[in-house]
């Protein structure tokens, strides 16, 4: 395997995390404003829902192989060895309503990789997990905890309000963006409001945005399909108008295939210069040019159901998914990221409650819904 960075990666300090002023305050404010929104349609709909990402189009079970042979820097964590692992995987938009594809918005990947061994941590003890949760954008739509609580704040008043509107101004925002990726550009702003491309999901790769510990080191972790059956699919447009749950459709059809195969590949990104790859701000993309993503593990999944209500009970309703549900090697950095984990356990804990649904966190795929 070659040289995996340019320079030698960074070892992790605890000096180079720096808690946001009232960074404490903040945390209650997100939690308050996630809480809120998952009220809001809990009472419209008579069922909790995720605060953000309600919607899953894709729930399915899958193999994880970590590579033979990984250099030491790369051989950490849960990649510390070859070995293969089941994995969980549930593809799904945001915001906290289950609204029309049509409303265009980021897609999301949560991976479950179960069967991890190895100290855990806070909040995730007795537990055999580890979960990787992204988006299919390299960057984190803002830099702190406050501006990311500004941001909640504005989408929670749209909660629940007109989707006839945001349909209307879904296909304002993807018009623009069409014409600013034709001059070379994307706009996370646009793509975050309605904007995004009406593609295929299952061509889409995903990035945590933030970053996490590496072991001894710190990095950024991307999936990426890699399979022709998954690559042909990337900016491959998907007919939405009338198909009010056509990637959901989509991602039925394609598993449904009888020899149906799909791979990625879990990629990681070390951290090897502070200044130009910063963990206390996840707007700012870490050049590739300085530490490029070097792939440690694949992901396969096959022919099986891509989405059924069995497995919306079992995923949807009976798993959270959290940064913080993990070995301590995989730490989340950033005040992005500690805010999370009181945000995370706060909504799961209200979606248990309210839906009589106990969260639970697998041991192994036994029980797992085949259709």
């Amino acid at each position: 395997m070659s040289d995996p960075t340019l320079t030698p990666p960074m070892r992790y300090d605890r000096s180079f995390e720096k808690a946001e002023e009232d960074e404490s305050q903040t945390t209650q404010e997100l939690l308050d404003t996630l809480l809120g929104m998952a009220h809001t349609m809990a009472d419209s709909t008579g069922h909790a829902m995720r605060s953000v990402h309600a919607k899953s189009h894709g729930l399915l079970r899958g193999e994880m192989v970590v590579l033979d042979g990984l250099p030491p820097q790369l051989a950490q964590g849960v990649f510390a060895q070859a070995r293969r692992y089941p994995v969980v995987l549930r593809i799904s938009t945001p915001p906290a309503e289950e609204l029309p594809d049509n409303v265009s918005t980021p897609r999301g990947l949560a991976v479950k990789i179960i069967g991890v061994e190895g100290e855990r941590l806070p909040g995730s003890e007795g537990h055999t997990t580890q979960d990787l949760v992204m988006v299919n954008g390299p960057v984190f739509g803002a830099s702190t905890a406050k501006a990311f609580l500004k941001n909640l704040q504005l989408l929670a008043k749209t909660t629940d309000k007109s989707p006839s509107g945001k349909q209307f101004l879904s296909a304002i925002f993807q018009g623009v963006e069409k014409v600013v990726e034709a001059v070379g550009g994307e706009s996370g702003t646009l793509i975050a409001m309605g904007g995004h491309p009406q593609t295929h999901l299952l061509g889409e790769s995903f990035f945590t945005q933030a970053p996490l510990l590496y072991g001894a080191y710190m990095a950024k972790i991307s999936v990426v399909p890699v399979s022709p059956s998954l690559t042909a699919l990337t900016h491959a447009p998907l007919a939405m108008k009338g198909k009010p749950d056509a990637m959901r459709e989509a991602v039925i059809d394609f598993f449904a295939q009888p020899g149906a195969n799909a791979v990625w590949e879990v990629r990681v990104q070390l951290c090897t210069n502070l200044e130009t790859m910063p963990i206390e701000d996840a707007t700012v993309a870490w050049p590739e040019d300085q530490s490029p993503y070097v792939t440690v593990a694949r992901i396969t999944a096959s022919t099986q159901s891509g989405w059924s209500d069995a497995r919306a009970a079992a995923v949807d309703d009976g798993m959270a998914f959290s940064p913080w549900h993990g070995v301590a090697a995989h730490r989340p950095l950033g005040s992005i990221m500690r805010v999370r984990k009181v945000v995370y356990e706060g909504s799961a804990k209200f979606r248990s409650e309210r839906n009589g649904c106990p969260i639970h966190e697998p041991r192994d795929m036994e029980g797992f819904p085949q259709a």
